[in-house]
């Protein structure tokens, strides 16, 4: 079905709009992390915090909204940017299927509607949903071009939708919420820093800084290997008892560190090997990995 024309002079169809739309709100990351925080919520949920259908819906929404909204500013203020990329040139705005104009009023519908919908859950999930947009778009997308810091700012808002599902249960920001809130946090290092080895080439032609040294060295492999083995200490946080009500049985908290293990041993090949294959393999197995560890908390949780 034709709608109008769009400004290359390409018919514009429902289809169309719809695979922009996916596009622009990066679906499919934001997806996983709808998925974070509804596990977060999860994990709350108890006797004094009932399950509620409803609230875990509008997490959902709320969750999708507020990520899409960072994946649309973020987007408008790359678009000279991701226009110089082969992975990013095609997306709607710096192909220009869509002008600044429409991104920007979407990325403003979608704040909005996030923000209302977390809201009506309990305020400081707004809040905390509030912040992650403004450390995106406000901080770590402008940080890209200018130090390799802005990984270590860009993991403050990442690490927010695992324990956000916890506040949207709770109401409340405490020492369960803050575990969850470490392990994404650590976990943000070494995904992203192999996202950054094995697109280096093309990351270095809109002159981002995605790796801790700059360059695809042993240090950068060093500091990979560092964080991935934080990650698996706070990951195995909750086996020592002292994270409150979040748990972790022994056979549960084995199981993570395997899996923390499997992770590792793909760090350590990429200091050996040093190369692109490597680094993305050690990325695939670092979304396997937050998958993983989320659906055994939350088993670990309802079995145990």
């Amino acid at each position: 079905m034709k709608v109008t024309v769009n400004t290359l002079g390409d018919e514009v169809t429902v289809k169309s709009l719809f695979a922009d739309f996916v596009a622009i709100t990066k679906a499919r990351l934001a997806i996983s992390v709808v998925f974070s925080s509804m596990a977060g919520y999860l994990l709350a949920v108890s006797d004094v915090f009932p399950f509620s259908l409803a609230t875990l819906i509008m997490l959902a929404i709320g969750g999708y909204c507020m990520v899409g909204a960072s994946n649309v500013f973020n987007q408008i203020i790359e678009k000279d940017l991701d226009a110089l990329m082969d992975r990013t040139k095609n997306r709607p705005v710096p192909s220009g299927k869509m002008s600044v104009r429409t991104a920007f009023a979407i990325g403003v519908a979608l704040t909005v509607c996030g923000l209302a919908i977390l809201y009506t859950i309990n305020p400081k999930t707004a809040m905390f949903g509030a912040i992650s947009i403004f450390l995106y778009t406000s901080v770590y997308t402008p940080l890209k071009t200018i130090t390799p810091l802005a990984v270590f700012v860009g993991a403050f808002p990442g690490a927010i939708p695992f324990m956000l599902g916890w506040v949207a249960a709770t109401n409340d920001f405490d020492i369960e919420a803050g575990t969850l809130f470490l392990i994404q946090f650590f976990w943000q290092f070494p995904h992203f820093w192999a996202i950054g080895w094995f697109l280096y080439d093309d990351y270095k032609k809109a002159g981002f800084f995605m790796l801790p040294t700059g360059k695809r060295d042993k240090k950068t492999a060093l500091q990979i290997i560092l964080y991935t083995s934080w990650l698996i200490m706070a990951s195995l946080l909750p086996a020592t008892g002292f994270t409150g009500s979040l748990t972790l049985s022994p056979v549960a908290a084995v199981l993570v560190l395997l899996l923390g293990v499997w992770m590792l041993l793909h760090a350590v090949k990429l200091y050996r090997k040093m190369d692109g294959p490597t680094a993305k393999k050690l990325m695939l197995v670092s979304v396997s990995y937050i998958s993983l560890l989320q659906v055994i908390y939350i088993a670990d949780k309802f079995i145990s």
